[in-house]
């Protein structure tokens, strides 16, 4: 992969162009999955010859990597700062789920290649960043959860089942939700909020 380029303008275009080969590459891998795409669908797809493509993305495989690096980075940013405010935890989790589901609408493809593929990076060094990440969105989930029942405003049997509960909902959602469909992003995230915090209110 190529240097980016430093002056602002170019770089901004080139970020711009990066972002967009991105989602193409999601798109191809959901669809026929990562093995079955080649560099010759990659370039009819973009538009790019191959030495263009390679000047953005470095190798398939880089650009497998890059796709899950995009699916963690704006969500994890985005959770952080949601639990810094002084909101109660509820309302904080209410808005985590929301930005959360919001961001899997956006990243439908994103998410569909992380699953799909990631046995074929997860031996890989750069996968420790992309679990590292994963990781540490999880235990901001589930602080907030733990910082719920010591406010006393939420109440849980299990909190590491709810946790985990919470994830697979949330997780499963890339295989059925359509944008456009019965239900917005975010009235699903507060069905999910919904089930998960009902019945555990004290």
């Amino acid at each position: 992969m190529a240097v980016p380029p430093t002056r602002p303008a170019l770089r901004e275009r080139y970020d711009r162009k990066q972002r967009t080969v991105l989602a193409t590459a999601a798109q191809l891998f959901a669809q026929r999955g990562y093995q079955r795409t080649s560099v010759g669908d990659l370039t009819e797809a973009t538009g790019l010859a191959a030495g263009g493509l390679y000047h953005y993305i470095g190798s398939k495989e880089q650009l497998l990597i890059r796709i899950c690096d995009e699916l963690m980075d704006p969500l994890l940013e985005q959770a952080e700062a949601i639990v810094a405010t002084d909101e109660p935890p509820e309302v904080q989790l209410r808005a985590l789920v929301r930005a959360w589901v919001a961001h899997v609408e956006q990243h439908r493809h994103h998410m569909l290649v992380f699953q799909q593929e990631r046995h074929t990076i997860e031996r890989e060094p750069q996968w420790r960043l992309v679990r590292g990440k994963r990781k540490a969105f999880e235990r901001l989930l589930e602080q907030l959860l733990e910082r719920g029942e010591q406010a006393g405003t939420l109440r849980f049997a299990d909190r590491q089942l709810a946790l985990l509960g919470l994830l697979a909902m949330v997780n499963y959602t890339p295989q059925w939700y359509r944008p456009g469909g019965r239900l917005s992003a975010q009235q699903v995230a507060d069905g999910y909020c919904d089930l998960l915090l009902d019945g555990h209110r004290a």
